[in-house]
């Protein structure tokens, strides 16, 4: 769908950019793309503003997250996952108006 968005808009440097970072991170993190890989170059090709990206990759997710809430309730047990958290502790949240 990138390829193809790109191709109908004349611009194929975002799909070209995306392809070109596949054996990279490949390499140094040992990883392949997900499906959602191509997303940000067919996004911005579609004139997508960069802030709406992650909304937009969360609303497609809502549903099947509300079937996990869903079948946690049912089964009256809390599914944790096997990854460990790494990031940044602590963290405070600014309101958008703040920032």
């Amino acid at each position: 769908m990138s390829k193809q968005l790109g191709q109908d808009a004349g611009n194929t440097k975002w799909y070209e950019m995306s392809e070109r970072l596949i054996p990279v991170v490949k390499e140094t993190k040992g990883k392949d793309p997900n499906v959602d890989f191509f997303s940000a170059s067919a996004y911005y090709t579609m004139g997508i503003p960069l802030d709406l990206f992650t909304p937009i990759f969360a609303v497609a997710r809502i549903a099947g997250w509300t079937a996990h809430i869903m079948e946690q309730h049912r089964n009256n047990r809390i599914i944790r996952p096997t990854d460990e958290y790494t990031g940044p502790q602590g963290l405070t949240v600014v309101p958008i108006e703040k920032r």
